[in-house]
């Protein structure tokens, strides 16, 4: 008894010293932003109005909150219900695509032969460089829609097909002399042993899929979302909205990426790979 009491001690410290830290960093980056704004509001620089101090993002932070900004006459909470419906329909699409391509072209040389040349063409180019086309042709809606698609979509296949591809040849043919169908395979072999691979596809694309809908949503000028609206507050000069509206951002993506780490770690226990 005492050995599993000790064990969850040290897990309990060990998650306390990780949040110290973490609230730490925070600190000290905030200390920083206050003392750059002090700086330049004590040498009288212009730069102290686009560097407003943490303090006046807060207020106007909590102020968008509960009534709609005075420049575009929105709720900040409608702009981020705009921006998660795009990442959530791009995300799905993603997935959607991502994993039985990769699984196959992980595993089978046709699929790979048909699928490498289109992926390796497509895929050094940037996601935002699609923004004027995809706006163009599919509006102010889909066309962020489909960045945020390309965004997540290539980081999914490339770890997938990894993982496809990392199979242990002894589980393979252990499955083949029990008689499994290529599908048994896929299904009871393959597929579990790359969800590793697929989780650290999921967090980086999310990463990726967050850049791609605030660059195009400031482009699509009239779809609304966090992007369109950081970019009015520039345009108003309404700098602490404008920061407020970029801390929104980072706070989505961090949460995000949490849910999928915590939906990573309930996978693994149930596969008993904790």
């Amino acid at each position: 008894m005492e050995p599993v009491v000790e064990r969850l001690l040290k897990e309990v410290r060990a998650r306390w010293i990780e949040l110290a830290l973490s609230m730490l960093s925070l600190a000290v980056f905030v200390a920083a932003w206050w003392t750059l704004h002090w700086y330049f509001e004590v040498q009288g620089s212009i730069y102290a109005e686009y560097v407003p101090s943490p303090g006046s993002v807060w207020d106007a932070l909590w102020g968008l909150i509960d009534k709609a900004d005075p420049y575009v006459g929105v709720y900040i909470l409608d702009h981020v219900a705009s921006s998660l419906e795009r990442i959530a329909l791009g995300f799905v699409l993603a997935l959607a695509l991502a994993i039985p391509a990769g699984l196959l072209m992980g595993r089978l040389r046709r699929p790979h032969a048909i699928g490498r040349p289109i992926v390796e063409v497509f895929r050094p180019i940037p996601p935002l460089a699609w923004i004027p086309i995809f706006l163009i042709i599919f509006g102010v809606f889909i066309g962020p829609v489909a960045i945020v698609f390309l965004g997540i979509f290539f980081p999914v296949l490339f770890n997938v097909m990894l993982g496809a591809r990392s199979v242990d040849p002894t589980l393979v043919d252990a499955a083949r002399t029990m008689g499994a169908s290529r599908l048994a395979l896929f299904e009871k072999v393959v597929f579990p042993y790359t969800i590793p691979y697929l989780m650290t596809g999921i967090k980086v694309g999310l990463g990726i899929g967050w850049m791609c809908i605030v660059a195009a949503e400031m482009v699509a000028a009239e779809g609304g979302g966090i992007g369109y609206f950081i970019l009015a507050m520039a345009e108003f000069s309404a700098y602490e909205e404008m920061y407020a509206g970029m801390v929104i951002i980072g706070v989505l993506s961090a949460l995000t990426t949490g849910v999928a780490g915590l939906i990573e770690g309930f996978v693994y226990k149930r596969m008993g790979m904790d």
